[in-house]
């Protein structure tokens, strides 16, 4: 039987794209370990296409400790150069580097605001933007929000979250929902507020 549902552009080309599309982008995240996952996904992709993370995604859960912001806040120099010679991943020295700064900013946020999903829907007043779009190029790849969510992170000493990695971060994570108005899957981010709020 043919699959008939529509979908936004950029998911159509492959079937880990379109898995992945289907069942997680947009779809509201609250879970810190799940935000974790996908700020740090977010900063392995810079300068390369989503797809390539997707593909190696099991490959970094795996040498990330499941992305565990508890062990990985420990990581050293020992364990950078051990990931460096791991060809499953993305070797990039300095965003491998920033795996362990970033963990231990996340558990500092934590810290302070008791979650970190706390501490990030805050910057859409829990809950989620729904924006209406036609096509693909109206989408933008930053907005005031994710400059505002992008310096915060930075000041607080995360590495690889500006502007345009912050906007993707907020879309995978459902702060945002950039399905097109056409998309069968764009119902799938409710406006429920953040849990508490």
């Amino acid at each position: 039987m043919r699959d008939e549902l529509r979908r936004c552009d950029w998911a159509t080309h492959s079937q880990i794209e379109q898995d992945y599309h289907d069942s997680q982008w947009g779809v509201p995240v609250f879970d810190d370990q799940e935000l974790f996952q996908l700020l740090i996904l977010e900063g392995m992709q810079a300068g390369l296409s989503w797809l390539t993370v997707l593909q190696k995604r099991e490959a970094f859960s795996s040498a990330f400790d499941g992305f565990n912001p508890e062990i990985i806040s420990f990581y050293d120099e020992a364990k950078e150069h051990e990931l460096m010679q791991n060809s499953g991943i993305i070797r990039n020295r300095l965003k491998i580097r920033a795996l362990s700064l970033n963990a231990r900013a996340f558990l500092e946020v934590r810290e302070q605001y008791g979650t970190f999903a706390a501490y990030v829907w805050n910057f859409v007043d829990g809950a989620p933007i729904i924006n209406a779009w036609q096509s693909s190029q109206q989408v933008p790849t930053q907005t005031e929000i994710s400059q505002n969510l992008s310096k915060d992170l930075k000041k607080r000493g995360f590495k690889f979250v500006g502007p345009t990695i912050s906007y993707a971060f907020m879309q995978a994570g459902g702060l945002v929902n950039d399905h097109l108005l056409h998309c069968d899957f764009r119902s799938q981010s409710s406006r429920l507020p953040f849990p508490g709020s």
